[in-house]
């Protein structure tokens, strides 16, 4: 094969991955700002705000990560994150005693008329419901946060793969005609001795 006409072909091909590269990272950009703008309205919608860093509410050393967001609107999945497993999951341990609330509802069950237990239940159930959708938001801001580092990786490989198909183009322009690829010294026929 022509070396003009392997470089034009290797530099096409790369063209293409250029251009499916640069629209898989305006995908991705898209994922990631719509993913980030939907966390973010949708934890400021709540109004929850962190109390204090000085509060007592945060004052255990088990509230220590809550501090960092002191006074603070949650605005992102990592603050969701962060006010659910430490402080939403910490007020449930104490309300439950250390139980779950599949345990205290199983003990409800067996109790009806406890009136005390179905409120901690109650509670129980409410603030693991909370959590959760902490959580979901979390899970949420983490995919969208992938997906923007995704994004950079993809336009970042696109202008590698731009630059080479530059180089590749610029190659076969000043490549002899003549020139093969893979030329060598002449092959000599292979004989079998029978």
């Amino acid at each position: 094969m022509r070396r003009k006409t392997f470089d034009s072909l290797i530099s096409g091909v790369g063209l293409v991955l250029v251009a499916v590269l640069a629209v898989a990272g305006g995908l991705l950009t898209w994922g990631h700002d719509y993913i980030a703008n939907q966390v973010h309205n949708q934890l400021s919608a709540q109004q929850i705000y962190f109390p204090p860093a000085n509060s007592p509410a945060v004052a255990g050393p088990q509230f220590a990560p809550m501090r960092q967001y002191g006074g603070q609107l949650m605005t992102t999945g990592a603050q969701a994150e962060v006010y659910a497993d430490h402080f939403i999951a910490n007020h449930l341990k104490e309300i439950g005693g250390g139980k779950t609330y599949a345990q205290l509802s199983t003990e409800a069950q067996a109790q009806p008329h406890n009136a005390a237990l179905a409120k901690q239940v109650q509670t129980l159930f409410q603030g693991e419901t909370l959590r959760g959708l902490l959580l979901n938001a979390y899970a949420f801001g983490t995919i969208g946060e992938i997906a923007g580092i995704a994004a950079i990786a993809a336009f970042a490989a696109a202008a590698i793969m731009l630059v080479l198909s530059g180089l590749g183009l610029y190659h076969a322009r000043r490549v002899p005609v003549t020139a093969e690829i893979l030329a060598g010294a002449p092959r000599r026929p292979v004989s079998v001795d029978g």
